[in-house]
């Protein structure tokens, strides 16, 4: 299975809406052209950041639809699938596939907390449903509250052909640093889910990161990965230390209306900014981030 394609920023991409709450199609379609031009290496839908427990079935297939027509073959377009059902996994797994996603993301279980067995065979089901596309593992221990462990990463990336890949959102460099460690002897392309740590995932052998700044900073943060694949370390590292208070400045609102609100700021035309029980930013929290993001040159 050829896996060169999966490297570089891949941007969970905002899944803009209207006012009835369904993606508004024109404003998707300029969101894809805006961060393939700032130099994303590939677009995932429905990730985190794209709202996935907000979006119907449905709704998922037309906006993937969406997202690969205007993609046209530029960059890849994975499918994120955060259910709990393992047989829903697999429907959602099958349509990705069907409609043209070139990989799928699939993050653990949340609410429950399965075994080392049980979750082995919840990821290991998925994928065979679906044996000639790639899959990765996403491991976000912070929203679903427990963190795959390397030995259960390193069991499914030997055994399980089409599992080729993770991301992983823990923010602990040692745990990723396990996860590239337990896969080394083999093609296992390993991402980092802080946008925060980009640089430090790459020197630690990731092979680039799923970044939420793509949305609405796409240049910055592919600077930063740009800089390190062609070897200046030092100018990569100053591009994430410009990078930063402006990503963390994010964390003083509620997940995720912020990467909408931003982008926003920045002119961006994505629909209704938020969803009704989900407030946007405003006082001190909106204050902090209109200013680094004029620190930073984006405003």
């Amino acid at each position: 299975m050829n896996t060169d394609f999966i490297k570089g920023v891949i941007v969970p991409i905002i899944t803009p809406i209207d006012e009835e709450e369904l993606i508004d199609e024109a404003a998707l379609r300029d969101q894809v052209d805006y961060v393939i031009d700032g130099g994303v290496l590939g677009i995932l839908a429905f990730g985190s950041n794209g709202e996935f427990y907000m979006v119907e079935e449905d709704e998922m297939e037309r906006g993937l639809k969406i997202m690969v027509s205007q993609a046209a073959g530029r960059v890849p377009v994975y499918f994120g699938i955060g259910a709990i059902n393992t047989k829903k996994c697999v429907r959602l797994a099958k349509m990705a596939v069907a409609n043209g996603a070139s990989g799928i993301s699939v993050l653990q279980p949340m609410f429950l907390k399965p075994t080392e067995e049980e979750l082995f065979l919840h990821f290991k089901t998925i994928a065979d449903a679906v044996p000639d596309t790639p899959m990765l593992l996403y491991n976000n221990p912070g929203r679903v509250g427990y963190t795959m462990s390397s030995k259960l990463v390193g069991r499914l990336a030997h055994e399980v052909e089409n599992i080729v890949g993770m991301k992983d959102t823990s923010g602990d460099i040692t745990q990723l640093q396990e996860f590239i460690r337990v896969t080394r002897d083999i093609d296992f392309r390993i991402f980092g889910g802080k946008d925060t740590l980009l640089y430090a995932s790459m020197c630690h052998g990731a092979v680039g990161g799923v970044c939420t700044a793509a949305n609405f900073m796409p240049e910055l943060i592919t600077d930063i990965y740009n800089k390190y694949v062609a070897g200046d370390l030092q100018a990569s590292l100053e591009a994430q230390l410009k990078l930063n208070p402006v990503r963390l400045s994010m964390d003083g609102a509620s997940f995720p209306v912020a990467a909408k609100d931003m982008a926003k700021l920045r002119g961006r035309k994505i629909g209704e900014p938020y969803r009704p029980n989900l407030s946007t930013p405003e006082g001190p929290v909106l204050d902090k981030i209109r200013t680094e993001m004029q620190k930073a040159g984006l405003l």
